[in-house]
């Protein structure tokens, strides 16, 4: 018991040391986000805990900008896929080239090969494409051919769909879904944001950004962020959401029963204790709380809820099933 206090202790000493390159961050992003702090959070909290990203929102709403200025911001490679029905996976992960001359092969590597990838509107490409992500997503590796190629690290995919515009596109399966550690909805910005983004776009001096942190600094960050301290209180907090989740019943809320059809995944459980750890690390502290782990339960778990036609029916969304689960858990 002693060894684990000290443990803490060293954790304490050391978290706003090593979290410090958030701020610097922040400022650096604000140059040319205003606004949509949720979404810079959730492309912080991915980068930190080797996750990825599913975004939802209207066009125009700085999702692309989003993550090629964090790419600036950390001097990391970027590259941008824009998902198409007649994509193949070639054109994502790289395909062998045959040389005429020496009657040799060589491999080009694709666009998946970068520290950030935009995956823009990925509900437009089919299976065959989704699933060559999936792999790159999931094993951090790319095989083409007989080869396999490791990805860059830090890797972080951040795939975007648009809620609106569904004619042509092929919804993503639940095993994929479920592979994104958080899913985002971005919604239209302030009135005073808006005005100042007009500004901002109309100005002859557009703001230039500046790599104002290293990508080892993150690889450190990561570590650190797993040193987290997570009670036993929280990890039984976390559990108990996850579990009424499968059987609402059991916690109160028997009217959620008939409406959900399958419940969040174990993955579900790690991802949610591993976000609340980083939400926490973000604002400086060495400890998660409740509200952390409140705070990231709705990014992490409104896709991976099934919910059955009579929840459609009632006029229930995923948001609100797991807005109501959460507060029948009392809290630790």
């Amino acid at each position: 018991m002693e060894s684990n206090t000290d443990e803490i202790r060293n954790v304490e000493e050391r978290t706003p040391d090593h979290s410090a390159f958030i701020d610097d961050i922040y400022s650096e992003l604000s140059k040319v986000i205003v606004g949509q702090r949720h979404m810079v959070d959730a492309l912080l909290t991915g980068l930190l805990t080797n996750g990825h990203i599913l975004l939802e929102g209207v066009p125009g709403l700085a999702k692309t900008l989003a993550i090629k200025s964090l790419a600036e911001v950390l001097d990391g490679s970027y590259s941008r896929i824009q998902f198409t029905p007649d994509l193949l996976p070639s054109d994502l992960i790289g395909t062998q080239v045959y040389n005429v001359k020496d009657g040799s092969f060589t491999t080009k590597k694709g666009p998946v090969f970068a520290n950030f990838v935009l995956a823009d509107e990925i509900n437009r490409a089919p299976a065959k494409v989704q699933a060559a992500l999936l792999e790159s997503m999931q094993e951090r590796q790319v095989t083409i051919a007989e080869e396999t190629y490791p990805l860059p690290k830090p890797f972080l995919v951040m795939a975007t769909q648009n809620p609106v515009e569904q004619e042509g596109t092929y919804p993503l399966p639940e095993a994929q879904v479920d592979r994104f550690m958080l899913k985002v909805i971005i919604d239209y910005p302030e009135y005073a944001d808006e005005q100042h983004i007009i500004r901002q776009n109309l100005s002859n001096t557009p703001p230039e950004l500046k790599s104002v942190v290293s990508l080892e600094t993150i690889d450190k960050a990561r570590m650190q962020v797993r040193e987290v301290a997570l009670s036993e209180k929280m990890e039984k907090y976390i559990l108990d959401i996850i579990f009424a989740t499968r059987d609402p019943k059991a916690y109160g809320v028997s009217k959620l029963q008939p409406l959900i059809r399958f419940g969040a995944s174990p993955r579900g459980s790690i991802n949610l204790a591993l976000a609340a750890k980083a939400h926490a690390f973000i604002r400086r502290r060495n400890y998660v709380t409740p509200e952390d782990v409140r705070a990231m339960a709705l990014p992490v778990l409104r896709h991976r809820i099934g919910l059955t036609y009579e929840a459609e029916a009632e006029g229930y969304n995923a948001d609100q099933v797991v807005v109501e689960l959460i507060n029948s858990i009392a809290l630790p």
